[in-house]
């Protein structure tokens, strides 16, 4: 068999595995800065409410399966407390999403962009963006998060300053220095 067709097995292999199976090692948790910038962006709503995209959401940001929010295992209205297990079981799963698609070395700050950005553009998204693919190209994660977050500006059609505010924050954020890595995970 050609390598090439050898290789084309093993791609399509790996494509047909859902993405939190593809990682061999657990997510890393993300660091204080991002939990901080995070629910400063997505703030603190003890009761249920309709976002700028028209979805019901309450505490920092949990998106509810229905608009009673049926799905939180917390009394709403939230407590601050709970709002913050919630943020933090919600965070898990970007944190999971990202660890399995992006195969470049990222640290703690550059990891935390991306999961604010996922948080709030969603896993799906994530995955299917030019952002991510150019990662994973091997180009370098401060060109790529400076040019292609600031296009994550829309909701509802239109630009909201918020996410552009957010978005600048998350570039802010990626350029912080640390010697903390993320990615690839450390088992």
């Amino acid at each position: 068999m050609k390598f090439t067709t050898i290789l084309a097995l093993a791609v399509s292999a790996v494509a047909a595995f859902p993405l939190e199976e593809r990682a061999a090692c657990p997510a890393p948790k993300s660091n204080k800065a991002t939990v901080d910038l995070i629910s400063e962006f997505e703030g603190f709503r003890a009761d249920i409410y309709i976002d700028a995209t028209g979805h019901p959401t309450v505490g920092y940001g949990h998106l509810c399966s229905d608009k009673k929010c049926s799905d939180v295992s917390y009394p709403i209205p939230l407590s601050k407390a709970n709002g913050k297990k919630l943020l933090a079981k919600d965070m898990r799963r970007f944190e999971k999403c990202i660890t399995n698609m992006v195969d470049a070395k990222v640290n703690k700050n550059q990891y935390g962009a991306l999961v604010s950005w996922s948080f709030n553009v969603g896993c799906g998204a994530a995955q299917g963006s030019q952002l991510v693919k150019r990662l994973n190209k091997g180009q370098k994660v401060n060109k790529v998060l400076s040019e292609e977050l600031p296009k994550w500006v829309h909701g509802g059609g239109q630009v909201l300053p918020g996410l552009v505010r957010r978005r600048k924050a998350e570039i802010a954020l990626a350029k912080k220095k640390t010697d903390a890595k993320a990615l690839p995970p450390t088992c």
